[in-house]
C-alpha cells in the first residue's frame, strides 16, 4: 500500500507537468528533471513522515537493480552516438588518469565526512538502508534538522548520477537519468525521513541549487559550442553511465567520479581540434 501510494503520487505529478505546456520549465526544458527529482523526495519524505516505517530490504535492493539496468541501457544508447571513437578513448583514458591523480572521489568523501562527521557520513547512512537492524540503531540517535539536511544533500547529490543527469537535462535532452534518480531518491527519502525527520524534506533546497546550477551551465555550453561538441559530450556521458550501471548492479565497482574530467577533455578535443 505504501509503495502504491508513493508511485501514484509521483505518476500524477509527472502527468500534470506534461499537461501544462504553458509552464516555463516545460517550455524551456531547463531544470525540469531537477524539479521532478525534488518533488519525488518531497513525496517520498512525506510518506515516510506519515507512516514512520522502513521499506523492506528486498524492495530497496530490487529498485536499485532496476535503476541499474535502466542506467546501463541508457548509457549504451548515448555512447553509440559518438562520431569519433579516437577522441572518446583519449578523453576517457586521460580523464580517468587526471581524476585518479586528483582523487576526486576521495575528495568528495572527505567533504561528506567533514560536513557531517565520520560516525554519520552519507555513505554510512546509505548503508543503513540495507541493514535489518538499521532502524533501531538510527532511532536511538538524535538527528537535528541541520544535520539531516546535510546528510540527505550529500546522499542525493554527491554522486555521478546527479551530475550527469543535470548535464543531460541542460543539454536539451529528455531528463531520463534524473527521472530514474527521482524514483531511487523517492524510495530512499521514505526510509530516511521515517528515522531522521523533516530535515530530509528541506534537503531539496540545496539539491535544487546544486543540480540547477549544473543544468544552467550545461545549457549555456549548448548555446556556445556546436552540435558536434554536444554529440561527443553526450557520448562520453553515456560511457560514464555504463560504468555507473555496472557499479549499481554490483558487477564491478568502477570509480565513475574519478572519470568526470573526461567531460571537459572531450569538449577541448572536439572544439579546438
Amino acid at each position: 500500500m505504501l509503495l502504491k501510494f508513493y508511485t501514484l503520487c509521483l505518476f500524477l505529478f509527472c502527468e500534470q507537468l506534461k499537461s501544462q505546456q504553458s509552464c516555463i520549465f516545460v517550455k524551456n526544458s531547463d531544470m525540469i528533471g531537477t524539479v521532478i527529482n525534488a518533488t519525488a523526495i518531497l513525496v517520498g519524505g512525506s510518506v515516510g513522515l506519515l507512516v514512520h516505517t522502513r521499506l523492506p530490504e528486498k524492495i530497496i535492493k530490487i529498485v536499485f537493480q532496476a535503476i541499474g539496468l535502466f542506467t546501463l541501457f541508457m548509457g549504451v544508447q548515448m555512447a553509440l552516438k559518438t562520431e569519433n571513437i579516437l577522441y572518446m578513448v583519449m578523453s576517457i583514458v586521460l580523464g580517468a588518469i587526471i581524476g585518479e591523480a586528483l582523487d576526486i572521489d576521495g575528495f568528495l568523501q572527505k567533504i561528506a565526512n567533514n560536513s557531517y562527521g565520520k560516525a554519520t557520513s552519507a555513505g554510512k547512512i546509505q548503508r543503513l538502508l540495507y541493514r535489518k537492524s538499521s532502524v533501531q540503531t538510527v532511532e536511538k540517535q538524535h538527528y537535528g534538522v541541520v544535520n539531516a539536511i546535510i546528510a540527505a544533500f550529500l546522499l542525493f547529490c554527491m554522486g555521478s548520477m546527479s551530475i550527469l543527469g543535470a548535464i543531460e537535462d541542460g543539454l536539451g535532452n529528455p531528463p531520463n537519468l534524473l527521472l530514474a534518480k527521482s524514483v531511487l531518491d523517492g524510495f530512499t527519502a521514505i526510509a530516511l525521513t521515517a528515522s531522521m525527520g523533516v530535515g530530509i524534506l528541506l534537503s531539496v533546497i540545496p539539491l535544487i541549487i546544486f543540480q540547477g546550477s549544473i543544468t544552467l551551465l550545461a545549457s549555456h555550453i549548448m548555446h556556445v559550442f556546436g552540435e558536434t561538441v554536444i554529440t561527443e559530450l553526450t557520448a562520453i556521458g553515456g560511457l560514464l553511465l555504463i560504468g555507473l550501471g555496472i557499479t549499481m548492479l554490483e558487477i564491478k565497482k568502477i570509480s565513475v567520479v574519478n572519470m568526470l574530467p573526461a567531460l571537459i577533455i572531450i569538449v577541448v578535443f572536439t572544439y579546438f581540434f
